[in-house]
């Protein structure tokens, strides 16, 4: 392992980290501010829009497993920079895009590559090499609470940019933004992956993947984190427009994502607290179970800007409170060696409920003329994820055991 005298200060980590994640979040946060001023100026359907952010978000996850693997052995630095350059040219593409496929090939593939170098499994795995593990589930906190700081901080940005400028020209001031990350990379460069060096590890990438894929609480994680992506990304992307549906103006919709990243602030923190003090297994199961409960009440309420915000507050305290409980049960399980390739895995299962939440809600309003049977969905798959959660072990493998099984 690395030297801990070429361990980079916590305080370093989480401000360059946690800026990071608040650009990459943030914007990505606010692409359901996009759908109806795109469609309505492309003449294309909602399915057409909705197909490209699954893409993004399928996209997102497979390269996201590759990125862990890369900022794993040659650091952080070199994957965040590549990250933002691509940002920045999914962001001018997609602003550029004539057609749906180019559409799918820059809002999807671009962005969703951008987002995997960019976001959560590389900045947790250098808090995983160089936060102690007695402050690592809240140092995780820190940073998801800094996406839910970008959600809050960029939506209404994004709101003002495309009311004022156009939805056009909003992404190319948004591409010149995301360029910042690249100075902010410089504040990750790992000491101990300068020259090229490598962490010593006791496992190869094919060791620690058979690892984790045969371990039976990782597979129960997966599964959880399927429901996460289902749920927050149709809401993300469809209820902005589902509001509008109903009657509600624009404004509160932008409201809504603004006030989910607020409060997903508190909520996020509070989970990457807690998980030092608790079992994270439990708090993913009641963060799962209470996300159904929201739904469910929301959708029986009267619907009005104040049910819409009251929704808002609740989920924001749910909304990623997830990433620091499941990353932190990954790494207090199998180590830090590999955090970023295993947390890629996982999260690679968010991504694929992220592409069907997000297609299915597009696909479904688009036979049906509503969002009713997604709602739904994401109700039943909240009790399960809910249940799923309550058999998984947190101690730490115990690999001697696990060889001689083999």
């Amino acid at each position: 392992m690395q030297d801990s005298n070429s361990k980079l200060s916590m305080t370093q980590v989480l401000l360059c980290g946690a800026a990071i994640v608040t650009l990459s979040m943030g914007i990505r946060h606010g692409f359901g501010l996009w759908l109806q001023p795109v469609t309505q100026s492309q003449g294309w359907s909602r399915e057409t829009f909705a197909f490209a952010i699954a893409i993004q978000n399928l996209a997102w996850g497979v390269s996201g497993i590759f990125a862990g693997m890369v900022a794993d052995r040659l650091g952080a630095f070199k994957v965040i920079v590549g990250g933002a350059v691509l940002y920045a040219l999914g962001l001018l593409g997609m602003a550029s895009a004539s057609s749906p496929l180019l559409f799918s090939m820059t809002a999807g593939v671009l962005i969703g590559m951008a987002q995997a170098g960019t976001t959560y499994a590389v900045i947790y795995g250098v808090i995983g090499r160089n936060v102690s593990a007695d402050k690592r589930s809240w140092a995780m906190g820190v940073a998801a609470a800094a996406g839910s700081f970008g959600q809050f901080l960029m939506v209404p940005t994004e709101g003002f940019l495309i009311g004022s400028f156009g939805w056009k020209e909003a992404l190319v001031i948004l591409g010149i933004a995301s360029l910042m990350m690249v100075p902010l990379a410089w504040g990750l460069r790992e000491p101990g992956f300068s020259g090229g060096s490598i962490v010593q590890r006791e496992q190869t990438i094919l060791q620690a993947v058979t690892e984790a894929f045969r371990y039976p609480s990782f597979q129960l994680l997966m599964a959880g984190y399927f429901v996460c992506g289902f749920q927050v990304v149709f809401i993300g992307v469809h209820m902005p427009s589902y509001l509008r549906d109903k009657g509600l103006s624009p404004q509160v919709a932008s409201y809504a994502l603004a006030l989910i990243g607020l409060f997903n602030v508190f909520g996020t923190y509070a989970a990457g607290m807690l998980g030092q003090r608790m079992q994270k297994k439990n708090i993913l199961a009641f963060i799962y179970f209470t996300r159904a409960i929201a739904i469910s009440l929301f959708l029986l309420a009267p619907l009005s800007p104040l049910s819409v915000y009251i929704f808002s507050g609740v989920m924001g305290l749910l909304w990623l409170s997830t990433v620091p409980a499941t990353n932190a049960t990954v790494a207090q399980i199998f180590g830090v060696a590999h955090l970023s390739m295993l947390s890629g895995f996982v999260f690679f299962s968010h991504q694929i409920g992220s592409f069907m939440g997000v297609w299915l809600g597009g696909y479904l309003y688009d036979r049906t003329g509503n969002y009713d049977a997604v709602w739904y969905i994401a109700i039943a798959l909240g009790v399960l994820a809910a249940l799923v959660n309550l058999p998984i072990k947190e101690t730490s493998i115990n690999r001697n055991a696990a060889m001689q099984a083999t």
